[in-house]
């Protein structure tokens, strides 16, 4: 039932669960939190973080966060320590927060809709550098505006897609460059990956 409410009903610093977590780990933005306290509150399950965090072109802020985590990953989640985070976009306060060097779930979600999804040609309409990723990849994170096309849907559609890029892909985002992507649904740029392996000549 806690799943069913609505954002604007829920404790502030309450970790997500079930859907919702799986959602904010695939849209949430990537960032890194410096853990400055831990806590645990009885009959509450789970661990109670402050961290201080750090989004692409966003200050520096303090935010609270409860998740439950093994007694393994809190050894690495004490006071100073640098974790991963994904922050839901509409609410800088709701996050989930992961290990360094863990598989990283947005990635993965990437990685599932380039093996799974429809394929279509992009236009670069625009490219802006974010940030770099703070979780130790030292690819370059940029937001890009494309212009989609494929031959199942009658008309292209725009998105914005916020995605690390290999230091190797850089040349190619050239203003009007075509690149390939995978997506699953017309949308915003939600459910859409960029196959960076793609041969440039076959787009």
């Amino acid at each position: 039932m806690r799943d069913l409410l609505p954002r604007r009903f829920r404790r502030r610093g309450e970790a997500p669960t079930g859907a919702d977590r799986r959602d904010l780990l695939t849209r949430g933005t990537a960032g890194s939190a410096t853990v400055l306290a831990t806590r645990t509150r009885r009959r509450e399950p789970g661990y109670t973080f402050r961290v201080r965090v750090r989004l692409p072109g966003l200050a520096p802020y303090e935010a609270q966060v409860r998740q439950r985590v093994s007694g393994a990953e809190l050894d690495r989640m004490g006071p100073g320590d640098l974790v991963c985070c994904r922050v839901d976009p509409d609410d800088r306060d709701r996050m989930v927060l992961y290990l360094p060097g863990d598989a990283d779930p947005g990635r993965a979600a990437l990685a599932k809709i380039l093996a799974d999804g429809r394929r279509a040609t992009a236009t670069v309409l625009a490219v802006t550098s974010v940030a770099t990723d703070y979780c130790g990849c030292d690819d370059p994170v940029m937001r890009l505006d494309l212009e989609l096309r494929t031959w199942d849907e009658p008309e292209p559609w725009r998105v914005r897609v916020v995605q690390s890029v290999p230091l190797s892909a850089i040349g190619l985002l050239d203003l009007g460059a075509k690149l390939r992507v995978a997506f699953f649904t017309v949308d915003g740029g939600d459910s859409v990956a960029i196959d960076w392996e793609a041969d440039p000549d076959c787009v």
